[in-house]
Parts: C-alpha cells; sequence; structure tokens
C-alpha cells in the first residue's frame, strides 16, 4: 500500500469524496472555486486546500498529475517539499 493509499484510508467517508471531486476537477482544469496555490520556490508543485486537508501535487509540461501526499494541515505538512 503506497502512502497516498494510507493516507486516505485514515479519511472519512465524506472527505474521501471531496478529494475525489477536487482532483477531477483539478485534472479536467476546471478549477472553478478551488484554492489552489503553487508552493513557493518551486514550479510544478501546487497544493489544493479544503478545510483542512491539504492535497499536494506535481502538474508536468504535458498535463499529467500526479498526487504526491494528501494530509491534515500540520507544522510538517510541507516541510519536505
Amino acid at each position: 500500500m503506497d502512502k497516498i493509499e494510507k493516507a486516505l484510508r485514515k479519511l472519512s467517508q465524506k472527505e474521501r469524496r471531496a478529494i475525489k471531486d477536487i482532483l477531477q476537477r483539478v485534472k479536467a482544469g476546471n478549477p472553478g472555486s478551488l484554492n489552489i496555490q503553487k508552493l513557493k520556490g518551486l514550479e510544478d508543485i501546487f497544493r489544493v486546500r479544503k478545510g483542512n486537508i491539504r492535497i499536494i501535487y506535481r502538474k508536468t509540461v504535458t498535463g499529467e498529475i500526479f498526487v504526491l501526499a494528501v494530509e491534515h494541515r500540520s507544522e510538517k505538512t510541507y516541510k519536505r517539499f
């Protein structure tokens, strides 16, 4: 089991549905009212904020999206990026 699957198992069903919806919107290029920001000092890594949950992902030049982390916000959330 990878770290993303493990992180999703810790979340409630409602939170998992919200994350799935967010990722579908990001992939489709329709972020709408999502709170998306590029991480400082990094060219291709972004975060989406939904309440206390942070979804950190990398967007490639070709438009592919790789989810790097799904976590509850803490002081350590952004340390490894």
